[in-house]
């Protein structure tokens, strides 16, 4: 039996290339009927690819392009080694082919949808490269290399906030109180709440809307998922909207606290009554929630949450994707580890390891 081919489907009438967004195995890999081989997606549409036989899986595409459809992503094989068919054996290129008509650039090789985001931001063609085909993916990342620092941004800006839950309803108002930006809409990956509103602001659609945001030039965004059952979610989500490549903004409240001599990184969040002392640090996307105290000379480390009413002793260090609970209470020049949980309420008079938890309440001595 030959190798048998798996395609790119129609995803929409409309659109003729979709991206892969996920390779699920290993080259090589022995799989049966039925295994989730690939994910795809276009500006409207999602869909799983599964393997139609049991055999080898071979993959041919690579995570991230732009492929036209009909390009092959891989074959199924009899064996793990056995020799793939060479007539399709860049399908990348052929996707560029039939997707590009580059006619102003000489060289240029750029996919429609590649071609699409570059004239929504005013992208100059003669500055893209011609060694290799330019997709959509890598214009994303090139917008995000690009994107002003703080002091270029205008004083008034389009974002939308990621999330409709409880802790998107506070940064949506701490938004509209920083008077700095305009909020357009709502991003939630529940398809029912698409078309309703959450303090007036509406539930555009799910994560498949954010190309289409890009497009309206809407380059900020914000974090609305706090993540306090885990954590991971808010990291994922940052990635995914800095994968677009959208910028995050730092959001203070006007009723909190920063010192003059403490250093805010991009994507913090410092919400209402919030305290940060004297030559403290917060980096970028963490956040201080209400109510919270971050004393002189502490550090708090990227995506670290520093829950409402915690108090931070001076010279505390808190690590990467940490969670510090409601009320916890510190002794001085302690540290947190990364990834650490602390419960509500403990009070921690020593060091807490990477990853560790310490129950609710606990004195923690160790």
């Amino acid at each position: 039996m030959p190798p048998l081919p798996i395609i790119v489907p129609m995803l929409n009438a409309n659109e003729p290339e979709a991206r892969l967004v996920v390779i699920h195995l290993a080259d090589g890999q022995p799989v049966n009927k039925g295994d989730l081989l690939f994910t795809i997606e276009t500006t409207k549409a999602t869909e799983d690819i599964e393997s139609p036989d049991t055999g080898f899986f071979r993959r041919l595409a690579h995570q991230g392009d732009t492929l036209a459809v009909g390009d092959t992503l891989g074959f199924i094989t009899l064996s793990a080694d056995e020799v793939l068919p060479q007539a399709v054996s860049d399908t990348t290129t052929r996707g560029a082919q039939q997707s590009s008509t580059a006619g102003d650039e000489p060289g240029l090789r750029i996919t429609k949808a590649a071609r699409a985001l570059a004239q929504s931001v005013d992208i100059d063609f003669s500055t893209l490269p011609t060694d290799r085909l330019v997709t959509e993916s890598f214009l994303r990342e090139l917008v995000g290399k690009a994107r002003p620092t703080r002091a270029e941004m205008p004083t008034s800006s389009a974002m939308f906030i990621y999330g409709a839950g409880g802790h998107a309803k506070a940064v949506m108002e701490m938004a509209q109180a920083n008077g700095s930006f305009r909020i357009a809409g709502i991003i939630d990956d529940n398809p029912d709440l698409t078309g309703n509103s959450v303090l007036g602001i509406p539930v555009l659609g799910t994560r498949l809307m954010l190309p289409q945001l890009l497009e309206q030039g809407i380059r900020l965004a914000a974090n609305g998922v706090g993540g306090i059952i885990n954590i991971n979610i808010r990291v994922l989500l940052f990635e995914l909207m800095a994968g677009y490549g959208f910028s995050f903004p730092i959001l203070r409240h006007p009723r909190a606290t920063i010192e003059p001599s403490a250093q805010v990184y991009d994507g913090v969040q410092v919400f209402a009554n919030a305290y940060v002392g004297s030559s403290s640090v917060l980096r970028e996307k963490c956040m201080v929630n209400t109510g919270a105290i971050v004393s002189h000379d502490c550090e708090i480390g990227s995506y670290s949450h520093i829950a409402p009413g915690a108090m931070l002793a001076g010279h505390v260090h808190v690590g990467e994707k940490a969670l510090v609970g409601m009320g916890v209470t510190t002794a001085i020049g302690i540290t947190i580890g990364n990834g650490a949980r602390v419960g509500n309420g403990a009070i921690l008079l020593a060091n807490v390891p990477e990853r560790a938890i310490v129950p609710a309440g606990k004195v923690w001595m160790v």
